[in-house]
């Protein structure tokens, strides 16, 4: 008996304009929305298995990679995200490493409500107790889970001093309006911190957005202020820097001045992450 494994790209466009590539895997006559809903992997034998295999070659859809240079004229000095991780993209590397995250094992991650509650259930797949869309951050995140998986995808967390860069100053050489080639902006949105998921349902989101939801900030970047808190490769002692702010402070938390240091393997609804890469989005 013969298998044919078939891959396909598909293009997954947000409403917002953003564009993901995601590599689908399907077996001749049994689909992988299939499988997952049967009862058992055992009823497909051989079957179950090279889709099994197939799926764990399948490169995670990240989303798009874009440059930020040093000064104007020189190559790239890295790529970075144009979103923060989304839960799609963190479930797919989960599923291919097995991975539990530290939220899923302790039975649920931490919110801040008179002090630090953890909350039943509360995860990555199910940031606030419910399930969560694919195209909403990664949250409840550890900094050593991101680091995973961004090492998982070819990239890295950003060092401090990269991240300042790219969510400051604008190294476009040509930026539409209103962002200016070369000027560094208090916020990542902009001379306004008023643009970005801060506090507050003025915004129309309560808690975080799905990804890109705002208009892109300082090099074309979404959310590098608020929505989540991302991770970000600085150590000080056991801690490791986020940056950003998010949904639930409001715009003093997104400048430079309001970063914070958070336990390395500390999980909360508001900490998310994105990678840098040494090059750009692989062919």
């Amino acid at each position: 008996m013969q298998y044919h494994a078939k891959h396909h790209l598909r293009q997954l466009v947000f409403h917002s304009g953003l564009v993901m590539t995601e590599i689908g895997v399907g077996v001749k006559g049994l689909s992988w929305h299939a499988c997952r809903a049967a009862s058992g992997w055992h009823r497909f034998g051989k079957k179950a298995a090279l889709l099994l295999s197939l799926l764990a070659l399948t490169p995670v859809a990240q989303a798009e990679r874009l440059p930020i240079i040093l000064s104007l004229g020189q190559p790239p000095a890295f790529w970075i995200d144009r979103t923060e991780v989304s839960v799609g993209s963190f479930q797919q590397f989960a599923q291919q490493n097995n991975l539990q995250t530290a939220a899923e094992v302790a039975g649920g991650g931490y919110e801040y409500r008179f002090g630090w509650q953890q909350r039943d259930g509360w995860d990555y797949q199910n940031p606030y107790g419910q399930p969560a869309q694919s195209n909403e951050p990664a949250v409840h995140v550890s900094w050593f889970e991101a680091k995973r998986y961004c090492e998982h995808v070819g990239g890295r967390l950003p060092s401090k001093d990269e991240w300042v860069l790219a969510a400051y100053t604008e190294t476009r050489e040509a930026p539409p309006a209103p962002f200016e080639s070369g000027r560094t902006y208090p916020y990542p949105s902009g001379d306004s911190g008023e643009q970005a998921n801060t506090n507050g349902d003025a915004d129309g989101w309560p808690t975080h957005a799905p990804v890109a939801s705002f208009s892109p900030g300082v090099n074309g970047l979404y959310d590098m202020g608020a929505n989540a808190w991302e991770w970000v490769d600085d150590a000080r002692g056991d801690e490791r820097l986020t940056a950003g702010g998010s949904w639930w402070y409001g715009p003093s938390k997104m400048s430079q001045s309001g970063m914070q240091y958070k336990a390395a393997d500390f999980y909360a609804v508001y900490v998310g992450f994105r990678c840098v890469y040494d090059s750009s989005m692989p062919d």
